[in-house]
């Protein structure tokens, strides 16, 4: 509200963010693993006087300077880039509350530069003992980081006492905050393998690659292995809200995480086949690997952030900017009047404006127009503007995870109008007027279409009598993990158990056919 956004609405910011981030942040994994893996392939390659090892840890060096400073570091600034276009009000707060903990990781990072640097470029140019301490300087640099960028990030998702005593140290070492330590230090490790396995199955050398294979098998293993009950910790940490979004109160988060799981099952079955045939590991399994590593990151980052919804930091900005304190204000006295960056600042003097506005201020944080992200077109399509209206004014009572609307009742009818008719021009959505959508329909469509299309509710439920349709209102959540429970009074779960039993008349005489909700 108190600063511009960068207004894409087909691309979204939450997937220019994504797009950025899950390679920075695999890559940045990689900074502090690598780092681990050079140290002890060094360690081990001079312990046994091995110089096919040495000189695979002199070449990997190369491609580890390659991609962390010069891919991760590009990376790195592209997402201070993007999040200050697109979140500006949560990362205005996260820059004012660690100014302290941003300063130190900058020294860390310098640290890191210089430390692979001269690791890179003394290679036999300096004592072995001593070359090696370099390398150590470098991991605990960068694992330094690491832990100062954790408890940032974690304090985005679990804020803890930080609310109410406002202590930098209560924000830092959040509830969250050694959980998500230990479970990022393990996939480090992973992601630093990864890459090793990857480089040595284009090594012409036999048996350097089976010492390789064996030597990142013996890293690997323990730690995928470890990241289970480190999850399971990690996930105990989070509140209740966060929590029953993560373990199936959002369709998104349940498919994210399956995509994780096959990452991570992938990875473990590639891991043990070149643990019993390292000759027969060729380079698309390494690539397979690789890639179902960065899937299981992607994963884990994807759920993390969408388990804050609907707040940028938990319980104290929603994820457009707004605090909760300013919602009940903004209802009274109008969200436009107060927005700065507002091209129009009043609902009825252009109505197609204020709309956009409102959407860009409100909604495009999480939503689209017409992408692959979210996309509003496809929720709002079937909608009466009647029906968008009210739903939008219990956004956050039928959907936790979304903010509520901040505005009154001129706007909320005007980002309703946006939203059907001034998205679908021509679409035909019937002749009634708002106040003449029939009262049932009008239900139905402020609590089940958004979700779930009319002809997915008729077939589903072809073959349910009245009764059955009426009892399972009253424990949806029941039917699916992800349905909340209807909280309307019993005379609404009524009419709606009628409406519902009507529909299902006239499907029942017809195929189902395949529906997207």
């Amino acid at each position: 509200m108190n600063y511009p956004v960068w207004y894409l609405p087909t691309i979204g910011g939450g997937t220019l963010i994504a797009l950025i981030a899950i390679g920075h942040v695999f890559v940045s994994h990689f900074a502090v693993g690598g780092g681990l893996l050079l140290a002890l392939s060094e360690r081990l390659a001079r312990k046994r006087n091995d110089s096919n090892l040495l000189f695979f840890t002199k070449r990997f060096a190369r491609l580890f300077v390659l991609l962390t400073l010069v891919y991760g570091s590009l990376t790195g600034v592209g997402i201070w880039f993007v999040i200050s276009l697109v979140q500006p009000g949560g990362t205005s707060l996260l820059i004012h509350q660690f100014v302290f903990a941003w300063a130190a990781e900058w020294v860390f990072f310098l640290i890191e530069i210089v430390a692979i640097s001269v690791y890179l470029y003394s290679f036999d140019r300096m004592p072995a003992t001593i070359h090696q301490a370099v390398a150590w300087i470098y991991f605990g640099a960068a694992w330094c980081s690491l832990f100062i960028i954790n408890g940032i990030i974690t304090f985005m998702l679990t804020s803890g006492n930080w609310a109410s005593n406002g202590s930098f140290w209560s924000a830092f070492f959040n509830p969250s905050f050694w959980p998500s330590l230990v479970f990022r230090t393990l996939l480090a490790v992973i992601n630093a393998g990864l890459f090793a396995l990857l480089f040595s199955a284009f090594s012409k050398d036999l048996n350097l690659r089976r010492q390789v294979v064996s030597y990142c098998n013996r890293l690997m293993l323990p730690a995928l292995l470890a990241t289970l009950p480190t999850a399971w910790w990690y996930l105990r940490s989070l509140p209740e809200p966060a929590r029953d979004l993560v373990t199936a109160g959002s369709p998104t988060i349940v498919r994210a995480l399956h995509g994780g799981a096959i990452g991570a099952i992938l990875v473990l079955l590639v891991l043990l086949f070149s643990l019993f045939a390292p000759l027969r590991y060729r380079r698309s399994l390494a690539v397979l690997a690789l890639a179902s590593g960065l899937l299981l990151m992607g994963s884990f980052e994807w759920t993390r952030e969408a388990a804050r919804r609907p707040f940028v930091v938990q319980q104290t900005m929603f994820c457009n900017g707004m605090t909760p304190e300013q919602v009940p204000q903004l209802k009274e006295q109008g969200f436009l009047a107060k927005a700065r960056w507002s091209q129009i600042h009043q609902a009825t003097s252009d109505p197609a404006t204020a709309g956009r506005e409102l959407f860009k201020f409100q909604c495009y944080s999480c939503h689209t127009l017409d992408g692959f992200n979210n996309d509003l077109l496809q929720r709002t399509r079937p909608l009466s503007q009647a029906a968008l209206a009210g739903y939008i004014d219990s956004l956050h009572q039928v959907r936790y995870f979304m903010p509520p609307f901040a505005g009154n009742n001129n706007e909320r009818q005007v980002l309703a109008a946006f939203l059907t008719d001034g998205l679908f021009p021509s679409f035909d959505k019937s002749a009634e007027t708002p106040k003449e959508v029939p009262p049932d329909r009008l239900l139905f469509e402020q609590n089940c279409t958004l979700c779930h299309t009319t002809k997915l509710v008729a077939t589903r439920t072809a073959d349910w009598s009245k009764v059955r349709i009426r009892n399972a209102l009253d424990h949806l959540n029941r039917l699916h993990p992800a349905m909340p429970d209807y909280k309307g009074a019993p005379e609404e779960k009524d009419r709606l158990a009628d409406y519902i039993y009507q529909l299902n008349r006239s499907a029942a005489q017809k195929p189902a056919t395949g529906v997207t909700p």
